[in-house]
């Protein structure tokens, strides 16, 4: 019999029959003729890892017909094999090795004459690789899309292994950007006070179209050589460093690719969710928690597939959920990375999603990861971060440390075009959002954000009015949590969702040849782009040295008037916000504020750097803010 496609074919005979003897000659001459490693995976290891049961894959034609056995007194805990005899997984105890290189040694069942070796390595780790700083709320994250950011090397913009190749004039096609760009590209990231990136996914994807956005895998172990190659990926993170930048990968437990390589011959149908059709996630994630939830429900919740060509991983499944834990490790270790963030988080299988999660920072305690949980309320966010009380009832840890604060999101995406202030519009939308932070067990570890890759650009959606976006990223700078911008908002890119995403996904200008838009330089944007930018500049960077905006505390007032004041403070230093979003000018009484006041006399606007009375009144301009440091 072969495998192939996830299927077993059996090949008919009669008994003793001369065909019959013929063909197992040729079956047993093919396993000698063949058998090689065409996968080995993770391809090294590093020694010292708080966990020490390694899992290899081995991947090659009949592979699992061999006897395994490993060098230097080394311990194999368990050899698996499944029903594809092109897999064997092999664990090995690195408890007491140290790095060094050892050998596998596979030998034929069938033919005690046919061995094969294969050399491995566990390597050394970087010092202090365990204890690794993570990005937090003391951080500004600059999220990017790698092939609309900028092009930095000409050379690698079609390749001949992946089936897209560089179409500049499709808007949703490849465009060439790539690590190279990001890195001649730091310098600008810096300066708008970012010190954290996240990049859109980095990896292969080999579809044959649409393959920008990076989201659908074909090989988690190699970057996509459109974007580069592994080295220059590890050169990034080496790059950022010096510059004292964190990198964020974006980790995707979820789903793969329909063009990943295991996708051709799965290791085991139990590797991936099946149905007897194809069936699409019905996206309601709510009945995870839903204690009312019909089991069909839940299943095609849990096991459904994103789309028709991203397989949906099956976490219950102990070979995929360990393979995807010893994925990220190894991205953690090889790339020195800072952080996670990832997709579609609460699709997948809850409980194995915990372990993949508690996994990754049992090894790394310091290691901050953020999730993709795109719900509609605070209590539905909140059950997702790790210790959530709420969560807690039903006996479930997420050990999740970060969510994105997507009602925040909701609530900026439609505030500011909302001039009375009546009850529940304007300003109250805010101060309605901050009352529920009490559901969170880690309400500064959030990532807060007003657009992101998929959604409307904030500028779009506010037709570019200057005076809205100070409001948001005032808003974004000075509250609890992680701000997050996506790149060219700082410069006043537009994009409308409506359109496909493409257009909420533009080339950064400047970032190729020929733009005649450079705006990666002061010299080279517009009056209007440089407006966007220097405002966003000075903001952020003001913001890099707060301590009682990373991790004070918080005291905000009712809206009056469609006016929102609160407090950022700690024991040496206090923060006033003050933003009128009505359209008219409007005159504060601070009597009101007086037990965050106290004492202080004055208030230096951040921006502006004008200083105001705040002993009485303090005026304040329509559709704008005032960031006042109290002396």
């Amino acid at each position: 019999m072969y495998y192939t496609m996830n299927k077993i074919i059996y090949l008919p005979f009669q008994n003793g029959s001369f065909l019959k003897k013929i063909t197992l000659f040729l079956f047993f001459m093919s396993v000698t003729l063949h058998a090689q490693i065409d996968k080995v995976e993770p391809p090294f290891w590093y020694a010292g890892m708080q966990n020490p049961e390694l899992q290899i894959l081995f991947y090659g034609k009949d592979i699992s017909q061999y006897q395994v056995t490993v060098s230097n007194g080394i311990k194999i805990t368990n050899v698996k094999r499944t029903e594809n005899p092109n897999y064997i997984f092999v664990s090995i105890d690195t408890k007491k090795v140290a790095a060094s290189d050892f050998v596998f040694t596979f030998k034929n069942n069938n033919n005690n004459k046919e061995t094969f070796t294969h050399k491995y390595s566990l390597k050394k780790r970087r010092e202090n690789s365990a204890q690794r700083k993570s990005f937090d709320s003391s951080d500004m994250m600059y999220l990017l899309m790698p092939d609309r950011f900028a092009n930095g090397n000409r050379n690698n913009d079609s390749e001949n292994s992946i089936k897209e190749k560089y179409n500049r004039e499709l808007p949703g096609g490849r465009h060439g950007g790539d690590i190279e760009g990001i890195i001649k590209n730091l310098d600008y990231i810096a300066s708008l006070g970012a010190t954290t990136i996240w990049t859109t996914p980095l990896n292969e994807d080999n579809d044959a179209t649409y393959s920008y956005h990076t989201y659908g895998q074909s090989d988690v172990y190699k970057i996509d050589p459109r974007f580069g190659t592994n080295d220059d990926y590890v050169r990034l993170a080496a790059e950022m460093h010096k510059k004292d930048m964190k990198l964020v990968m974006d980790y995707v437990t979820n789903h793969w690719g329909i063009e990943h390589w295991m996708m051709k011959d799965l290791p085991t149908k139990e590797w991936i969710n099946h149905f007897d059709t194809f069936t699409q996630t019905n996206h309601k994630r709510t009945v995870i928690h839903d204690i009312n939830a019909s089991e069909i429900d839940k299943k095609i919740t849990i096991d459904g597939w994103f789309v028709s060509t991203m397989p949906d991983l099956n976490l219950k499944n102990p070979l995929t959920l360990k393979y995807l834990i010893q994925n990220a490790i190894w991205w953690i270790e090889y790339a020195d990375l800072d952080g996670f963030r990832v997709d579609t988080y609460n699709y997948s299988d809850p409980k194995g999603i915990a372990k993949w999660t508690k996994s990754i920072t049992d090894e790394y305690p310091n290691f901050n990861i953020v999730g993709e949980v795109w719900m509609q309320s605070q209590a539905q966010m909140a059950y997702w971060q790790k210790d959530s009380k709420i969560a807690e009832i039903q006996n479930y840890n997420s050990y999740l440390p970060s969510v994105m604060d997507f009602t925040l999101y909701e609530a900026t995406s439609k505030v500011f075009n909302e001039d009375d202030g009546s009850w529940d519009k304007g300003m109250v939308k805010l101060y309605d959002n901050f009352t529920n932070d009490f559901l969170y067990p880690n309400i500064n570890n959030m990532l807060i954000f007003v657009e992101n890759h998929d959604t409307n650009r904030f500028n779009q959606t506010y037709e570019n009015d200057i005076r809205k976006y100070k409001m948001a990223m005032t808003l974004m700078a000075t509250v609890r949590g992680i701000p997050q911008l996506y790149y060219g908002s700082e410069i006043g890119m537009a994009g409308d969702k409506n359109k496909g995403d493409a257009d909420i996904r533009k080339d950064f200008p400047g970032g190729w040849e020929g733009d005649k838009n450079n705006a990666f330089v002061k010299e080279g944007r517009t009056s209007g782009q440089n407006d966007y930018f220097n405002f966003t500049s000075k903001l952020f960077n003001w913001r890099k040295t707060k301590a009682a905006v990373h991790f004070g505390k918080m005291t905000h007032y009712i809206p009056e008037n469609n006016i929102y004041v609160y407090f950022r403070y700690n024991t040496n230093e206090t923060i006033m916000v003050l933003m009128n979003n009505s359209t008219e000018s409007k005159t504060v009484n601070t009597n009101r504020f007086k037990e965050n006041i106290k004492d202080f006399k004055t208030g230096k606007d951040v921006i502006s750097e004008l200083t105001f009375d705040v002993t009485n009144k303090i005026t304040i301009e329509p559709k704008s803010v005032l960031i006042l440091e109290l002396k």
